[in-house]
């Protein structure tokens, strides 16, 4: 194999990691696509292997703070376009919100190691 070939390859490879492509992604990414994409999914869980191993609380928190949220939005808030927000779906994401937040505060600043 030349090295034509291989960068012809190598530049079909890196195709879809091209700034338009990423945004034309990012832009067209609903909370449903982002919870099952693998790509995500896997910066996730290398995130996930540096905070443990170096014992980063920012990155835990960090994570856990995103993972939360998005599971609060999924199972709280109404998806289709017609529906509008209530008292009963409105409650249980701002009582969620506020425990998700007492447990960040307290993880980050009063509990000490």
């Amino acid at each position: 194999m030349d090295k034509q070939e291989m960068l012809n390859k190598g530049q079909e490879a890196l195709t879809p990691f091209e700034t338009q492509n990423i945004v034309t992604f990012v832009k067209n990414l609903t909370l449903k696509g982002a919870m099952e994409n693998p790509w995500i999914i896997g910066l996730f869980t290398i995130l996930v292997f540096y905070a443990v191993i170096k014992r980063s609380k920012a990155v835990l928190a960090f994570l856990f703070a995103v993972v939360s949220i998005a599971l609060l939005i999924r199972f709280t808030l109404p998806a289709g376009e017609g529906n509008e927000l209530s008292l009963s779906s409105t409650l249980p994401f701002a009582f969620g919100g506020l425990v998700i937040g007492g447990f960040l505060i307290y993880f980050l600043f009063i509990k000490s190691e």
